[in-house]
């Protein structure tokens, strides 16, 4: 059902125009969160990512009426809009766009209010600054500090914000004049669409070498099962023949079956049962 169904201005309905067209020229269409990113660094990441996606800007209401008149499945897209959302387009499977987006985020400083993605730890150590008001500026953020030197000298390794905490003004300037840039800035995907199913960052974010080693490990287990259950392939025929040849071989030596490939390993094996049985009786 249509939820925004009144009159556009013209130059809003060339842009619901514009992104219903483009849908339908790319495989595949996202939302990104843009929060936070310098027009400078905005403009680079759309350098960088040039023959490979196209990023739009636009009103959240009017991508609201773009998803609402596409309809069908686009629809599902339509919860994710959210805060500065922009428009992404590209022909790129979903899974490698959301690499490249990672790719392309840079570290900045971080300001007063931001949350820490990951614990923010100042390490032990002289830093470059000469006594002064720093001493008593990295003691207020918590981090522990002292002239050594004719230096300012951290006395200990500090975890000065811990994952998920709140970065307040003290802790942001220090790390600023540290140059610790915790930051990742860049686009964050919010949500991607492409070939009718709606894909979130969780399900995009994958750990590449995991993925490998699993394969890796289900191939091995593979290959192993079919060569011991004895289900050849392409890939295990050579092997199933080898260890079918080398249980023959040890049945015939055992049975003992004197064929012409294995007799002489059975008189073999009957000069060493002989040997050490007369070992045996010698020492009696």
């Amino acid at each position: 059902m249509a939820l925004y169904t009144h009159h556009l201005p013209d130059w809003k309905r060339k842009q619901v125009e514009s992104i219903k067209e483009k849908a339908g020229e790319y495989a595949l269409i996202g939302l990104v969160d843009v929060f936070g990113i310098p027009a400078a660094q905005l403009q680079q990441i759309r350098r960088n990512l040039r023959g490979v996606a196209v990023i739009r800007m636009a009103r959240n209401t009017l991508m609201h009426h773009s998803f609402d008149e596409l309809g069908g499945d686009y629809e599902a897209v339509r919860k994710y809009i959210n805060g500065n959302t922009a428009l992404i387009y590209s022909n790129e499977n979903p899974f490698r766009l959301y690499k490249l987006l990672e790719q392309n985020k840079t570290k900045m400083p971080a300001k007063a209010g931001q949350t820490a993605p990951e614990d923010i730890v100042v390490p032990k150590g002289p830093t470059s600054f000469k006594p002064g008001p720093i001493v008593g500026e990295l003691q207020q953020a918590g981090i522990p500090a002292a002239i050594q030197g004719g230096k300012v000298q951290i006395k200990e390794t500090k975890t000065v914000v811990k994952k998920g905490g709140v970065i307040n003004a003290k802790q942001a300037d220090v790390l600023a004049k540290l140059g610790v840039k915790p930051m990742d800035v860049g686009l964050v995907v919010q949500a991607v669409f492409y070939q009718g199913s709606v894909f979130e960052p969780e399900t995009l974010d994958i750990d590449e070498e995991a993925i490998l080693a699993q394969v890796g490990l289900a191939a091995a287990q593979a290959f192993n099962l079919s060569v011991n259950a004895a289900i050849p392939t392409a890939e295990t025929v050579g092997a199933i023949l080898t260890k079918a040849e080398r249980e023959a071989r040890s049945l015939g030596v055992e049975a003992p079956v004197y064929a012409k490939d294995v007799v002489g390993a059975i008189i073999g094996k009957a000069y060493r049962e002989t040997a050490a049985v007369q070992t045996a009786v010698g020492e009696y």
